[in-house]
C-alpha cells in the first residue's frame, strides 16, 4: 500500500490564514479584557501560542489571559489507549464569567473538543465557549461540535490524514493529507 500526500497549506498561506484567524478574533473581542485564550495540548497549543503572538504584534493593547489545557484524562478513550503521556496544564486564571476561545489544530470528529469542555469546567463557569480550528474536516463529525473560527475547510474520509506542522527547531509550516493507496 502507497501513500499519497498533498500540501493543503504551504507555509504563506498558513501564515494569511493565521492572520485572517486573529483579525476574525480582534472584530469579535476588541480588547480582549473578558476573553481567555486556550490552547488544547498537545497540538492545539503550537496553534495557539503563534495566534497568541501575532495578535500581541497586531495590538500590544490586547488584554487577553493565555493558557494550556491538557485534556488526556477527559478523554472518552483514554482507558483503551497502551500508555498516556500527559502533558501540562498552565492556566493560572479562573474563566468564570470570562469569554472562552478554545484552540485546537484539528477538527475531526469532535471527541477532543468535548473533553476540552469537561476539563475547562475545572476552571470556573465561562460567560460563552468559542471554538478556533485551522483545519476543519468535513463530513467526520460524531459528535455535534462546530467552530467558530475556522482556518480552512476540508473535504476527506477517515483513512486520510491530516497532518499540521509548525516550525519548530527545524522544519517548515504547512498542513498537508496523507491519503493511503491500495496496491492492485
Amino acid at each position: 500500500m502507497s501513500s499519497i500526500t498533498k500540501l493543503i497549506l504551504d507555509q504563506q498561506l498558513l501564515s494569511i490564514t493565521i492572520d485572517r484567524l486573529c483579525y476574525q478574533l480582534i472584530e469579535n473581542h476588541n480588547d480582549f479584557a473578558e476573553t481567555v485564550l486556550i490552547g488544547i495540548q498537545p497540538n492545539g497549543v503550537f496553534l495557539s501560542q503563534r495566534i497568541y503572538k501575532r495578535l500581541l504584534l497586531i495590538d500590544p493593547k490586547i488584554k487577553s489571559k493565555y493558557g494550556e489545557m491538557d485534556i488526556s484524562f477527559f478523554r472518552d478513550d483514554f482507558r483503551r489507549r497502551e500508555m498516556i503521556v500527559p502533558s501540562v496544564t498552565t492556566i493560572d486564571f479562573i474563566v468564570e464569567g470570562k469569554r472562552v476561545v478554545l484552540m485546537d489544530d484539528v477538527l475531526y470528529t469532535g471527541r477532543t473538543i468535548r473533553a476540552a469542555l469537561d476539563a475547562l469546567l475545572a476552571f470556573g463557569r465561562p460567560a460563552s465557549v468559542e471554538l478556533l480550528v485551522l483545519i476543519d474536516r468535513k463530513f467526520s463529525r460524531q459528535l455535534p461540535i462546530e467552530a467558530d473560527y475556522i482556518g480552512k475547510s476540508i473535504d476527506t474520509i477517515s483513512s486520510e490524514k491530516v497532518k499540521v506542522q509548525f516550525l519548530q527547531p527545524e522544519g517548515e509550516d504547512g498542513v498537508w493529507l496523507n491519503t493511503s493507496e491500495k496496491s492492485s
